[in-house]
């Protein structure tokens, strides 16, 4: 199972969970306060990864596309 990041509306607190894929967007119970009221967050792994991948692409277009 994967784990996904969440955030507790109701106190603020951030914690992870493993549950399946088909459960990752239903609320998730927050470990301290026992709401119901959490949602899924972005992953600061994959959020960082995209930003990276595309920098990375435009960095090597110095010379117009052409290859000299």
């Amino acid at each position: 199972m994967p784990l996904y990041e969440y955030e507790c509306k109701a106190c603020g607190e951030k914690f992870e969970k493993r549950v399946s894929f088909s459960q990752a967007d239903q609320a998730q119970e927050c470990p301290t306060c026992r709401s119901n009221e959490t949602k899924k967050r972005v992953s600061t792994f994959a959020s960082l990864g995209g930003t990276t991948g595309s920098s990375a692409s435009s960095c090597g277009s110095g010379g117009g596309g052409r290859f000299t």
